[in-house]
């Protein structure tokens, strides 16, 4: 149900203020209110407006914009006030219910995993194991663990199965392909938007508009657009502005400028206390082990190890993830996301909701890795790494793992795949079907990891930057449908899944 434009308004901001209040921020401002009443320029016949024009002078407004704007950015529109709560996670009812199947066949598949091993979820370290990681906590890929009878809990290709079988129960949809059924793999009914509204939307990315990653190749000279592009770039730093930071970074941040224009949208800023959440994280991870610390150590191996540009990261990997894994601040994106966060019972208590505790905060396995490694990078500040991770993953990357009719959310991402690829290479598409290579078995694995791992290190960053300005994932799949594009010619002549891949 669709609020009237005032009432909407209403409610965003009670839920800002309602927010903000529990913040940091909110005590800071209150302090620095009061520190204000000291000064000679505060008169109290005009008090209210004194302190307002003071807290704009010192900056102290900007810092309050900043976080009503990333507050805007991650939240939801608000729901009708009689939409069941539900309804913020996820509206289709059938996609609520296909999620919280798939939730049960990981859950399953890592309690299996624990009878078989005979581990328990979680246990407490002993103290000699304890102080052992503490001493090697800047140095843990150094262990080689035994890790082989640790499987991982799915791979891509088994979620792609589950979002192909989704169906809408209250669509007529004959298993006959007529004129009126997708000829691709999705076959739910969500709307995705057609080359004239991506057109609108992407705007920045017109032909006719310079690009950070294209108009700064050494055929360019310099001063037709790189050189305004980075003054305009440490303009926008001087301004501490979230707002203009994202406008800015749709055509792409210049390497110097990225770390701190990325920490600027989305608006984090590393005080004590966060390196101090960060630090409580750590001796979580120091004082319990859980079974997902073994599925993250088997996943860096097999993917840091083995990759050119990460290995160098291997420890950092350990270390965000470890401590992400016991993050419980990440369970409050719960509350837009469709997916719902594992329960377990302590032992002997099993059912009684008083012993029930999440378990992990937040693991998807399998593509985390990579979520972190590109931002390597950029942060070499542990606490801040952590941050900026935790802060892309409970804006964006959780969708590319949880089955929702969200616009950036992956089912919508594989539809709008294959909708640009039918529409605008209709024959390509259709060889590529009749050969048994449908264009989304190999472009999934792409999307899923936001191109991470597929992608040199350096136009990667230059795709999160647009992820970034534009707060939205739907760019993977125009991508996607880009390459297959750019590859039109070579694919209409292969035979086979694995010579199209």
């Amino acid at each position: 149900a669709m609020l009237d434009p005032d009432s909407g308004l209403s409610l965003t901001i009670a839920r800002i203020v309602q927010r903000l209040k529990g913040s940091s921020l909110y005590s800071q401002l209150e302090r620095q209110a009061r520190v204000s009443l000291h000064k000679p320029e505060i008169k109290l016949e005009s008090l209210k407006e004194d302190i307002k024009d003071f807290l704009k002078t010192s900056g102290w407004e900007k810092k309050l914009q900043n976080a009503v704007y990333s507050e805007l950015n991650v939240f939801p529109a608000p729901c009708h006030p009689a939409a069941p709560p539900e309804h913020m996670k996820e509206p289709l009812a059938y996609m609520r219910k296909a999620q919280g199947s798939w939730e049960k066949r990981i859950l399953k598949s890592l309690n299996s995993m624990c009878t078989e091993l005979s581990i328990p979820l979680a246990q407490k370290r002993p103290v000699s194991e304890q102080k052992e990681l503490l001493s090697k906590w800047n140095e843990m890929g150094t262990d080689e663990p035994d890790l082989s009878l640790f499987r991982p809990v799915y791979a891509p290709k088994d979620f792609l199965e589950v979002l192909m079988n989704l169906r809408n129960p209250n669509y007529e949809n004959g298993e006959q392909p007529s004129f009126r059924n997708h000829l691709g793999l999705i076959q739910v009914p969500l709307k995705v938007k057609d080359i004239p509204e991506l057109k609108e939307d992407f705007s920045e990315l017109g032909l006719n508009i310079g690009q950070l990653g294209i108009d700064d190749s050494a055929q360019v000279p310099p001063e037709f657009f790189e050189n305004e592009h980075v003054r305009v770039g440490q303009k926008v730093l001087a301004e501490q502005d979230s707002a203009a930071a994202q406008q800015y970074v749709r055509q792409g941040c210049p390497t110097a400028l990225r770390a701190d224009l990325w920490a600027l949208i989305l608006n984090i800023s590393n005080q004590p206390e966060d390196i101090l959440y960060y630090e409580q994280l750590k001796s979580n991870v120091i004082q319990h082990d859980l079974l997902v610390d073994s599925l993250i150590f088997k996943d860096v191996k097999l993917t840091a190890s083995n990759d050119d540009y990460y290995f160098v990261f291997e420890d950092y990997l350990y270390q965000v993830l470890l401590c992400f894994s016991r993050d419980t601040s990440v369970l409050e994106h719960f509350t837009y996301s469709s997916a719902t966060p594992p329960k377990s019972y302590i032992r002997g208590k099993l059912g009684m909701e008083e012993y029930a505790v999440f378990y992990p905060p937040n693991v998807n396995y399998n593509s985390f890795i990579l979520s972190v490694a590109p931002l390597c990078f950029l942060y070499h500040e542990p606490s801040k790494l952590y941050q900026i991770f935790r802060e892309m993953y409970v804006r964006f990357f959780f969708r590319l793992h949880s089955i929702s009719s969200h616009p950036s959310g992956i089912v919508s991402l594989c539809l709008l795949f294959e909708t640009l690829l039918q529409t605008h290479l209709p024959q390509l598409f259709y060889h590529l079907r009749e050969i048994g290579a449908q264009p989304l078995r190999i472009s999934f694995k792409w999307m899923v990891r936001a191109f991470s791992g597929y992608l040199a290190t350096d136009q990667l960053l230059l795709l999160w930057d647009r992820i970034l300005g534009y707060n939205s994932l739907e760019i993977l799949a125009v991508l996607a449908a880009a390459v297959f594009a750019f590859r039109a010619v070579n694919l209409m002549e292969v035979t086979s899944l694995a010579a199209a891949e």
